[in-house]
């Protein structure tokens, strides 16, 4: 046999040139999905190991009173981060800096685990503590500039100004409820890692417009006034807690909000929900006597009862569909601005019953009760008020007498600023004017909800008003040298356990507003379930007259016409007294 021939020359170059060729042809593939394909996945990849892109607080908008005076403001701070892998000693790190943190070193050991490629370790440090730790120089361990809210004035306002997160969101109040305009936005840095493991960060800027500074329509004298004599009331009452709004009555501007218990929003984390809760908007209650007022506007404006036109009192007790309600006097004839005066629950009933379900429902309605006021606030609540359908055979009589119906205090004031500037219902509001970055002030004018009365029933109401607190239940709200016209209120709370109202738990409040003849403030004080003095005419009332005395003289309002002898008087026979 002849042996095999080897393969010819040509024919091995030829398989060479192939088996080079797919192997050519696999490198291309690879190089295009490499550098084609997933490129874009592989350079995010690629980046993530020495990049690192943060969000930071940017500076928000300051927040200021009517005069400018600042609530709420962002200082420059700093916080400490670190790259873990970057620290080459993590005990001694952990060591040097648990001291002036105040954590324990396990603590900052956890965090330094080199499996993370960066970590905060403290987030806008007091300055003292950011001097501190600036003197360090610890591998890997840095500090970056942030912005840290503040609130100069502590507690003062703390429900209406709010507060924000550690993320500088707003959370609360004004904060919360114009925190696009407050707030920037956050604000990037993108770090990148040398060659000793230092991060190195560069500023991208906010991601949205440049802030906006809020001017509040609050008062910080107002505010500070309303909140000293709420906590005096509430102390002295023994209340578990109160609120009082102050209004501009021809705008809706609200001149101050105070409610006790209170908090400082610089620590607010460290305060109970309870003391957090604006309860001028959250909470509702029965509003008892207090809403005699918008019977009596209801009755008036259709010509069904006249002031001097005279009630029986049926000796203090009448019977509505077979419930007996009583008053806290035994009252024979009274006229109906003694009605009002004496805040007699019989009087106020048969006039309800005139009044009937679908009208009264009407002006009930009208007044924006069972609906929210629409307030520039968050957290407000609409309260309750049943369509007449619902309404049981005692629900008239009990709805004359402010039971039956669930109202919030600002609702209440804006009721009873209605009455004041003449019937005309403006929505509350806190903000009056934004003012951006580089342009002046724009300001927000006031809103008009709608005409609730005529200027005429608003007159005749005003005069009835003003007798309640010169000779009936509120005479302990009147303020020398002004007309007071005004309306108390103890409402009975239902006991959760019983489903009856309850012999000791109650709702005290006073409504007014003063000067009765030219209105300039609109005050409401409601104190929780005061513990001693529960008439409303007792503990509320004596709070109005010291926070309208107070700021009609801050505000430079002269006396009511006629008024300025009885002062004069007044001062004449105590110095006599004094000799």
């Amino acid at each position: 046999m002849l042996p095999a021939q080897p393969p010819a020359p040509r024919g091995r170059a030829i398989a060479l040139f192939f088996l080079l060729l797919a192997f050519l042809a696999l490198v291309v593939a690879r190089l295009f999905s490499l550098q084609i394909r997933d490129h874009q996945r592989l350079t995010q990849k690629a980046t993530q190991q020495y990049e690192r892109r943060l969000p930071v607080t940017a500076k928000r908008g300051t927040i200021t009173d009517r005069h400018g005076r600042e609530l709420a403001v962002s200082l420059e701070a700093h916080s400490l981060y670190a790259h873990p892998t970057a620290v080459r000693d993590p005990r001694a790190a952990a060591a040097a800096l648990a001291p002036i943190l105040g954590q324990s070193r396990g603590e900052i050991l956890k965090r330094l685990s080199p499996d993370k490629p960066f970590v905060w370790l403290q987030r806008k440090l007091p300055a003292r503590q950011a001097e501190v730790l600036a003197g360090l120089t610890i591998p890997g361990v840095g500090l970056l500039p942030e912005t840290r809210r503040s609130y100069p004035r502590g507690e003062l306002a703390a429900h209406l100004v709010g507060f924000v997160g550690l993320d500088d969101a707003g959370l609360e109040g004004v904060e919360y409820q114009y925190d696009a305009l407050l707030g920037g936005g956050p604000r990037f840095v993108t770090g990148r890692v040398d060659a000793r493991g230092r991060i190195l960060f560069r500023d991208e800027g906010p991601s949205r417009p440049a802030p906006a500074d809020l001017i509040l329509t609050v008062d910080e004298v107002i505010q500070y006034v309303a909140e000293r004599e709420l906590q005096r009331a509430v102390a002295k009452a023994q209340a578990q807690a109160g609120t009082v709004l102050v209004l501009e009555p021809r705008t809706g501007e609200i001149l101050a909000l105070a409610n006790v218990p209170t908090f400082d929003p610089n620590a607010f984390a460290q305060a109970p929900a309870s003391s957090r809760r604006n309860r001028a908007l959250a909470d509702s209650y029965e509003p008892g006597s207090v809403f005699k007022v918008v019977l009596a506007a209801a009755a008036l404006q259709e010509g069904l009862v006249r002031p001097e036109e005279l009630f029986f009192g049926e000796q203090g007790v009448i019977e509505v569909a077979g419930v007996k309600i009583r008053d806290h006097e035994k009252y024979g004839w009274l006229t109906f601005s003694q009605v009002m005066a004496q805040s007699s629950n019989v009087g106020a009933i048969k006039v309800g019953q005139r009044l009937g379900r679908s009208t009264y429902y009407s002006y009930l309605n009208g007044f924006s009760f069972g609906a929210r006021t629409g307030v520039d606030l968050p957290g407000e609540t609409p309260g309750l008020l049943r369509r007449p359908r619902d309404w049981s055979a005692v629900s008239i009589g009990a709805l004359s007498i402010g039971q039956e119906v669930s109202v919030t205090s600002v609702q209440l004031a804006a009721a009873m600023a209605a009455v004041a500037n003449g019937g005309e219902l403006y929505r509350p509001h806190v903000v009056t004017a934004v003012r951006e970055r580089g342009a002046p002030p724009r300001e927000i004018p006031p809103q008009l909800i709608r005409r609730v009365i005529s200027p005429e029933t608003a007159h005749r109401l005003t005069a009835i008003l003003v007798e309640a607190v010169e000779r009936g239940t509120g005479k302990a709200a009147a303020v020398p040298g002004y007309t007071v016209a005004g309306k108390t209120g103890t409402a009975q709370k239902l006991d959760r356990e019983t489903g009856l109202y309850s012999r000791s738990k109650v709702v005290a409040s006073f409504a007014g507003f003063v000067p009765a003849e030219s209105p300039r403030l609109v005050i409401l004080v409601v104190l929780d379930e005061p513990g001693v003095d529960r008439w409303g005419g007792f503990t509320a009332g004596p709070a109005f007259r010291e926070i309208a005395r107070e700021v009609l003289s801050y505000l430079n309002v002269p006396p009511s016409p006629g008024r300025r002898l009885q002062v004069a008087r007044r001062a004449d026979a105590g110095a006599q007294g004094l000799n």
